[in-house]
């Protein structure tokens, strides 16, 4: 599988976890990785590894909440590689809760960046998409854009959200641009990050630790989709650990 993708791919959320891994295994399969994420010292320090391991890299600090940060992400691409293949929208984030709690910011705040920040990335690349005549979304979704459970009935709304919207997207794309949404079950992230609930969080790392997978077996299903044959568009792929329900 070495070097098997010659494509320019932009990855948001790029700085840990999903977005990490997946930078790093696609640039060590030849792909030239530009990667966006709010914390830039992480950025650094990623494409300096990538960039000593052989791979080539580039990055810019990006908020998916910023339709300009996307655009300049996008334009990075095209400046430092001359196109852009694939966009993975990856940044996501889960301040799980139940509704009686009222949390409305974590609310609001899921709605910008799972949605809206979804929507800005199609909004910077389906122009250029168009113009080159090729191009590739990975959207990343969840298990919980397919079920809902107490807690996550905001979070599942998103992902729902996510996977209408990329359905539509691959409706419109045409026979030259291609649409895949990836649905993760629990993985090792730092997810648990964003969650304001302290008994919720605690729940979530808890059964991360017990069954997580880690964010690899995410990056492989991602390169099995980009690997593929123009003609080929791989709609969705589900992937969570054996373990869970």
């Amino acid at each position: 599988m070495e070097n098997s993708i010659d494509k320019v791919i932009a990855i948001t959320g790029a700085s840990s976890g999903i977005g990490e891994a997946t930078a790093r295994l696609l640039a060590s399969r030849g792909a030239k990785v530009v990667l966006g994420a709010r914390r830039l010292d992480r950025l650094e320090a990623l494409a300096a590894r990538i960039i000593a391991a052989g791979g080539e890299a580039a990055f810019a600090q990006t908020d998916v909440k910023s339709r300009a940060d996307l655009t300049a992400l996008v334009m990075l691409a095209r400046e430092r590689f001359g196109q852009l293949d694939v966009l993975i929208s990856n940044a996501g984030i889960g301040p799980i809760s139940l509704l009686d709690e009222l949390r409305m910011d974590d609310w609001e705040e899921m709605v910008d960046v799972n949605i809206k920040g979804l929507l800005h990335g199609i909004g910077a690349a389906l122009p250029v998409f168009r113009q080159q005549g090729f191009g590739h979304f990975v959207n990343i979704a969840s298990t919980a854009g397919l079920t809902v459970v107490p807690t996550m009935a905001v979070y599942a709304g998103t992902k729902f959200a996510v996977r209408a919207i990329s359905e539509g997207l691959r409706q419109e794309a045409g026979e030259h641009l291609r649409v895949t949404v990836v649905s993760p079950g629990f993985v090792h992230t730092d997810f648990a990050d964003s969650m304001t609930n302290p008994e919720v969080k605690a729940h979530i790392i808890a059964n991360r630790d017990k069954i997580a997978i880690s964010p690899g077996a995410i990056a492989r299903a991602i390169a099995f989709a980009i690997e593929q044959p123009a003609d080929v568009d791989v709609g969705e792929v589900v992937v969570r650990p054996t373990a869970q329900a």
